[in-house]
């Protein structure tokens, strides 16, 4: 057993150490820094629209790639429900309108005329009655009950009066109420009718005719016909780099292969709490032929670039910041920019200096 190991032991020891260490030159070359992003393509204004009643879809009015206007009917809902309520509406209005309660009042007007002309009376005979005592002729229980009627005529004009002001109060107040209902109910009836809250193209529907819609789900997606957004995510450890204005390379899975040039034009200052990310809004500068809201991209925004400088490997560099050069010994170096690959040299090296791969 001992026997048979040993020549495997000793073919292991023999590729060991025939195994050479990689080895490099630094090269001047070109050198790109970039920070890396995903993200989303977005219609310009895209937005999801929302019904503010919920009901069953009776008609659908325009097709997926239709241009709207705003104002423009997306869908109407079944209103069979408002249109009813708006009739009660309109009945109570009428009912309850001046107009209608005129003979009420005119009721309570006649009321006030026999209350004031027995008043008027009754006033004639007490000062009669008056005249009368003070000449010695009649009772003194005939006077007080000619006054208790005069008081009690006042009293039934002043009531008669107040029951009129009454009245007219409630039928104004009845009146604008009723008025007041008949607009909300005119507003919802409307509201049972859909529509774009500005131009654009109908990117996609998300209610058939027959489904039910409610206040909490989205019955379509509008957006700008041809105009396009880059919404990027940019990790929080990277965004202090990225500016305004910085050149975008990007590719998409709908153009594989293809590269396509953007630019920074805002930068969202609020982070996702939830992704640790903030949101950065690119615009093409060479847009492909054809875009749709929700496509997929991966980008890196270019932070620097320098033509012809020292580079070597990423791999070649140690996390202490030195290389190891031919002879083993450790050398510190000064670097600068860094891509996936290469990392720019400053000092400590020269082209003519072999340095080792770290094992």
């Amino acid at each position: 057993m001992v026997k048979s190991f040993a020549p495997f032991l000793a073919a292991l020891l023999l590729l060991a150490c025939n195994k050479k260490t990689e080895k490099t030159n630094p090269t001047e070359e070109k050198i790109t820094e970039s920070v890396y992003a995903s993200g989303v393509i977005k219609s310009n204004n895209q937005y999801q629209v929302f019904s503010t009643v919920n009901g069953l879809v009776k008609e659908v009015l325009v097709t997926e790639g239709d241009v709207v206007k705003k104002g423009d009917a997306i869908m109407r809902l079944s209103d069979v429900t408002a249109r009813l309520n708006n009739e009660n509406a309109q009945i109570a209005a009428d009912y309850s309108s001046v107009a209608a309660n005129a003979d009420r009042l005119n009721a309570l007007r006649i009321d006030i005329d026999i209350a004031k002309t027995k008043m008027d009376n009754d006033a004639s005979l007490v000062e009669r009655q008056r005249s009368l005592w003070t000449q010695g002729i009649g009772t003194r229980n005939e006077l007080d009950q000619r006054e208790l009627t005069y008081k009690n005529s006042v009293n039934a004009y002043n009531a008669a009066k107040s029951r009129y002001a009454d009245l007219q109060k409630q039928i104004n107040f009845q009146a604008k109420q009723s008025q007041k209902n008949l607009q909300i109910s005119n507003s919802t009836t409307g509201d049972y009718v859909i529509k774009s809250e500005a131009n654009g193209k109908v990117y996609s529907l998300l209610k058939e005719k027959g489904e039910m819609v409610t206040t909490q789900n989205p019955v379509a997606l509008v957006g700008d016909a041809t105009g396009f957004t880059i919404e990027l995510q940019v990790d929080e450890y990277d965004i202090t780099r990225v500016l305004p204005g910085q050149k975008i390379l990007l590719g998409m899975d709908s153009y594989k292969g293809q590269v396509f040039e953007a630019e920074v034009k805002k930068i969202n200052p609020v982070m996702n709490a939830q992704s640790k990310s903030f949101l950065v809004e690119a615009v093409f500068l060479t847009p492909p032929p054809a875009l749709y809201p929700n496509l997929t991209t991966e980008a890196n925004i270019v932070i620097a670039v320098k033509d012809k400088v020292l580079t070597i490997p990423r791999s070649y560099l140690m996390d202490d910041g030195t290389v190891l050069l031919e002879n083993k010994e450790k050398r510190k170096v000064v670097t600068g920019l860094k891509d996936y690959q290469k990392v720019e040299i400053i000092s400590g090296l020269t082209k003519n200096d072999v340095i080792l791969k770290p094992e």
